[in-house]
This record gives structure tokens, sequence and C-alpha cells, in this order.
């Protein structure tokens, strides 16, 4: 390990567990740029090597299991040269563990400061739904639905909503995923909005699959859409992703789409308290918002 670089007191565990990871299959770290320090922190170690290490180890998700599906999800994509970033090929899919946290490692890629054309994402968004038509290991069904469905209960016991919050919250995630249990599913990315996706040298990839889950392809279409259509009010851009999406093969059910929309509402919600402890203005405007539209919305 580079003998300059510095540790930073909250990262410095996770920090090591990455770089003392890489050191056990033969990859000398020669630096430590942190791309992103949330509940997942995401640090390039190389000209190529980039970890993703999970410090929230006393969160709602614990273990490894939901790695090992991104892992193969990724690998699965990849081998079909789906637009997405690819784990690293010096080593080992993983998942790893060492010092307690959950770790994986991914080709590092150059971002480009430019947004991604509307039909871009709709495109690429339906290839990967192709690809994934082929993925044949089983996936949790409607898997963060469930999940935010069982973290009300914490988030109850914690007094982070009141009981009036938590009951739309509980309403509409259950009358979506009863109503979305109809529609043909597949593997999905799961959390398919914009900051999941990369304009880069190489083109749009997506990235970061941990929510990965087998439902109807609408939750992922209503998930890259939401903001647009809801918060924005970008008609043009929704209309773009929705006819790049149809022009390159996919299918978008009305009734899918617009319950996947709720649903996505709720879950955003219900995530708010745990994602971000401690919001500014603007993000507690943004709950907000998606509030009062999931208590006016026509379910």
């Amino acid at each position: 390990m580079n003998a300059h670089i510095t540790f930073m007191p909250s990262t410095d565990l996770p920090i090591r567990a990455a770089t003392e990871t890489a050191l056990a299959h033969g990859i000398k770290p020669d630096r430590c740029d942190i791309l992103q320090d949330g509940n997942t922190l995401v640090i390039r170690l190389t000209e190529t090597l980039v970890a993703r290490v999970v410090q929230d180890v006393d969160g709602p998700r614990q273990g490894t299991a939901w790695f090992a599906r991104e892992n193969a999800i990724a690998q699965h994509l990849s081998q079909q040269e789906a637009p997405v970033i690819p784990l690293h090929p010096d080593l080992p899919p993983g998942p790893h563990e060492h010092q307690g946290y959950p770790l994986n490692f991914w080709l590092f890629v150059t971002a480009l400061d430019a947004e991604p054309e509307a039909s871009a994402v709709g495109r690429t968004l339906r290839r990967c739904h192709e690809v994934l038509q082929t993925f044949s290991e089983p996936l949790p069904k409607l898997a963060i639905l469930t999940e935010s469905l069982d973290l009300l209960e914490t988030l109850e016991k914690r007094e982070l909503f009141p009981e009036s919050t938590l009951q739309l919250l509980r309403d509409r995630l259950v009358t979506s995923m009863e109503i979305l249990s109809t529609f043909p599913h597949q593997p999905l990315h799961g959390d398919a909005h914009l900051g999941n996706l990369m304009n880069t040298t190489t083109g749009l990839l997506w990235t970061d699959w941990e929510d990965t889950f087998s439902g109807p392809v609408e939750w992922d279409v209503a998930s890259v859409i939401w903001n647009a259509q809801i918060l924005d009010e970008d008609h043009d851009t929704v209309k773009q992703i929705l006819d790049a999406y149809r022009q390159a093969g996919g299918h978008v059910d009305s009734t899918a789409l617009h319950h996947s929309l709720i649903a996505r509402a709720a879950v955003m919600s219900a995530w708010y308290p745990i994602l971000y402890p401690n919001p500014n203005e603007k993000r507690r405007m943004k709950l907000q918002h998606r509030l009062d539209w999931l208590a006016t919305v026509n379910g």
C-alpha cells in the first residue's frame, strides 16, 4: 500500500478492509480516492480498481447475500455486453467480506460531464431488461417493496414517522404489491434512477445492482422517470424515455406503470429516515412532496 495514503477517521476501517482484500489478491493499491462516502463507501485504489464497501454494517441489510445477487447479475450482463459497469477482472467476483465489511470490486470508468440523452436512457434500460430475461438464478419477488413494508416496523419503533404517515405508506405498498404481483415478472435493476446511470467515455453504463429483484419491468421504468414526471413535471423527457424503451422492443403497461410510480414513492419515503437521518431543507421538501402526492394520487 502506498505510504502516502492517509485514512480519514470515519472511513479508516472500511478503507483498510478494501486495501487489505486487494493486497490479499496480489493487487497493490497506489491511491485512495474517495468517490462516494455514505452508507456505502466507494474508493478508487488503482488506475482501474474501484472498491465498494458497506459502511453501515448495523443497518437494515445484513450479510452478503444481496451483494452476491448484485455480482451474479453484473457478471451476466457484462458477459452479454450489456451497458453496465463490469466487475474488476483481476479479483474473484466475491462478494468479499473482511473485518466485518461486505465489499466488491469494479472496473473504473471515466465519467463525462454531460447529461445523458433521454432516448439513450430508455434504450439502455431496455437492453439491460432484454439481457436479464436470460438470467436463470432465482431472485426474490418485489424485494424492495416487501423490504420497505418490513422497514415500517422499525420506523414505528424509532418514532421516525407519525402513525398517519406510516399507515399511508403501508396502504400504498400493500395495494401496489397486490396489483404488481399479477403482471409478468423478470429480473430487474431494482433501483434504476439516473444516479445509477453513468455517462462515460464508453457510453451510458448502469451500475449499483444491489437492489435487483424479480418484478414487472414497469418498476424500473417508473424508477427512472419518477423525478421527471412527478417532481419536475418534465413530460417531454418522460415521453422520450418511454418512446425509446418501446422502440427498442419493450412493452410498458399503463396500469403497472401507475402502481409502480406509487410504490416507488412509498419505497423512497420509507427509506428517507435511514438514508438521510439529518436531511437538509431541499431533501425535507422532496420527502414532503412525495408524501403529499401519495396522499392524493388515485391508487
